[in-house]
């Protein structure tokens, strides 16, 4: 891949040519070049005129600093799908749908993804885009919620922790594949107890056997011998296992390697971890609706359980896997978006990515439901009694069918553990490069690889706590309040200081000028009115009907949630602390108050990047947006909707 730098583009730019029409190129994409403005111009053009002005320091932002770009604008597409595209979707996705009923969970989530999702998808999009920030300089836009950034990094961070021990898990299984024999297929005296475990594998006839009380070899090879779990961390979580631990170090290796270059080698393995894991997925669907008993757990999935729509823990469920898989409010849509070019179709773009997204989490959700079917048809239990609701479930449901495989089950073993770890290392890349991104916009003259180095040491010892027997709760605890709870609260402030204090109007005004494109009412509303109000309305709800978290009967101890709690703390305590911060260091105004007001208006570095794009920005800007807070808001107001009523011409 050719990665260009903004050196490249400022030669570029210095021969004064005549604007292009604005359109699309062959590929499909406007090129980032079509205005050309020489440097020298600029700065006549500054000093020249008292109404239009471009800051010498947002010219020295603007060209001083070099910073990548996709050498094509499939490069980030492909990122993109593999980020979003991930572990969510196929282990989350159905552990979270299995855990809320099964078909009562989907329509929240589509309603969610459709009001929420997609919406939230596109503005952090455009946020990236249009200044070429990562989640934390791009409050630049509103300085004072600048700790906003910091708390989705936080989030982030806890995320992929335990998101690098589900590649390690992967890699566990994928060793464990090349024996002659897969060893989760059949009951193994070292690891289970024959009074208790009736072999997973397609040899296995069940037909005249009272599984009632038994669990498959697969269940409690996961449970057992993967993990060693134990049903209580009263007594502490128990060492690391060393296998397991092995495999955590192998994943770091790899995540760090990806990333020592930056978008220069993650653009390019983005083909392949966005495309692989269909073609391995389709092969176990096709033999999941195959399997006996198939259609039932099909029809626990796709069967809404009415009165589980009224239960708003249901709600905030599916808008929590909603931020999970499209990794919405996590901060790597900013950062990937950041290495656009200026006029890249990004509409299209999240159009696409989140329709993949929906579609590969129904596609994971259909086979896993359909292997649960099986398993159901075997035991002769309900499909939802047939394994424990856990966060293991992938790991048990996905080999239980291969296991039934005829012919070859190692080779379709080895590729979908391949697939997985594709899945999990193109998300992993994604959220850990959104860290470093803003470790190294904070600290430009860090070299990059000490940088991404010491991010993987930290991130391995800090996984190691969920190699313990312990770690699965650990994992719970950590990804309900170190992640969605926080996510959460830093989407609602994100929303209403962009909508609220930027100005939605001016927000919107933004966006036009970017992509050439009119925005309807749908994002309008969205973005400044719905995603605030129903996310504040089921957090508020859920808070207020909170039980402890529990596996089953089993309630975590108050310690451990206690420490979920303190991750929660860290990371909204960014928010008080960096406006504190920001208002101590403004330098306009001598009032605590003028002080504040001043903190929640665009800094002069606010803006696109290039010197060209500034420039014909800033002459379009609407004056009254500085002087006027009522004219930056967007109010829906009747002519809006129904302008040929109101048409007095």
């Amino acid at each position: 891949m050719a990665v260009s730098n903004n050196n490249e583009k400022s030669r570029e730019s210095r021969r004064t040519t005549t604007q292009q029409p604005i359109g699309f190129a062959n590929s499909g994409f406007i090129s980032d070049n079509g205005i050309h403005v020489s440097t020298s111009s600029l700065h006549q053009t500054a000093a020249s005129t008292s109404t239009v002005q471009v800051s010498p320091m947002a010219m020295e932002d603007a060209q001083g600093t070099d910073r990548q770009t996709w050498g094509n604008p499939v490069e980030f597409l492909m990122s993109c799908i593999a980020m979003s595209v991930g572990l969510g979707n196929i282990w989350r996705f159905p552990y979270i749908a299995y855990k809320n009923g099964g078909g009562a969970f989907l329509i929240p989530y589509l309603v969610v993804l459709l009001v929420i999702g997609k919406p939230l998808y596109f503005l952090e999009m455009a946020l990236g885009q249009f200044s070429s920030y990562g989640s934390v300089k791009v409050w630049e836009m509103v300085p004072i919620l600048k700790g906003v950034g910091y708390g989705q990094a936080l989030a982030t961070w806890f995320v992929v922790t335990f998101y690098c021990v589900l590649i390690a898990i992967s890699l566990f299984y994928f060793f464990s594949s090349f024996q002659s024999v897969l060893p989760w297929t059949v009951c193994d005296a070292s690891w289970a107890s024959f009074s208790t475990c009736y072999n997973s594998s397609a040899d296995s006839n069940l037909t005249d056997f009272n599984v009632t009380g038994y669990k498959s070899s697969s269940a409690i090879y996961f449970r057992d011998e993967v993990m060693k779990t134990i049903d209580s961390i009263d007594d502490g979580l128990g060492s690391p296992d060393w296998k397991l631990s092995l495999c955590l170090l192998l994943a770091w290796i790899i995540i760090c390697a990806i990333l020592m270059k930056g978008v220069e080698s993650s653009g390019k393995v983005a083909y392949f971890t966005a495309l692989f894991p269909y073609v391995v997925l389709l092969t176990l669907l096709i033999r999941g609706v195959t399997l006996e008993g198939a259609s039932e757990g099909i029809l626990y999935f796709v069967k809404p359980d009415w009165p589980k729509l009224l239960d708003v823990n249901t709600w905030y469920a599916a808008v929590g896997q909603c931020f999970f898989s499209l990794s919405v409010g996590f901060g790597p849509i900013v950062m990937f978006s950041s290495y656009n070019s200026f006029r890249q179709n990004i509409y299209r773009d999240a159009m696409i990515i989140s329709f993949m997204d929906t579609a590969t989490s129904f596609f994971g959700g259909i086979t896993i439901f359909a292997i649960l079917g099986n398993l159901a048809h075997e035991s002769g239990k309900n499909v939802s009694e047939v394994v424990s609701v856990s966060t293991g479930l992938a790991f048990v449901s996905y080999p239980d069918a291969i296991a039934k495989f005829q012919y070859v089950p190692q080779l379709f073993s080895v590729l979908f553990f391949v697939m997985l770890l594709t899945l999990g290392i193109g998300s992993a890349v994604s959220l850990t490069g959104c860290v470093i991104t803003i470790i190294c916009d904070d600290f430009p003259h860090w070299k990059r690889w000490i940088v991404v180095t010491v991010v993987g040491v930290i991130g391995f010892f800090s996984g190691l706590v969920y190699v313990t027997p312990g770690g699965l709760i650990i994992m719970d605890i950590v990804g309900t309040l170190g992640g969605d709870f926080i996510i959460y609260l830093m989407v609602v402030v994100q929303t209403v200081g962009i909508c609220w204090i930027y100005g939605l109007d001016r927000f919107i005004h933004d966006i036009e000028f970017m992509l050439k494109i009119k925005l309807g009412a749908y994002w309008k509303l969205t973005w400044a009115y719905i995603i605030p109000a129903v996310l504040i309305f089921i957090f508020c709800y859920s808070m207020a009907t909170y039980t402890p978290l529990r596996d089953g009967d089993y309630v975590y101890p108050a310690a451990a949630t206690g420490f979920g709690w303190c991750l929660a703390a860290l990371a909204l305590l960014q928010l008080p602390l960096w406006a504190a911060y920001v208002v101590y260091k403004q330098e306009e105004g001598f009032t605590i108050l003028e002080r504040i007001t001043n903190s929640m208006k665009p800094t002069k570095h606010w803006g696109p990047r290039n010197p060209a794009h500034r420039l014909e920005w800033t002459k379009e800007l609407n004056p009254k947006y500085e002087k006027s807070y009522v004219s930056r808001i967007w109010v829906p107001i009747l002519p809006r909707f129904f302008p040929h009523l109101f048409n007095k011409d």
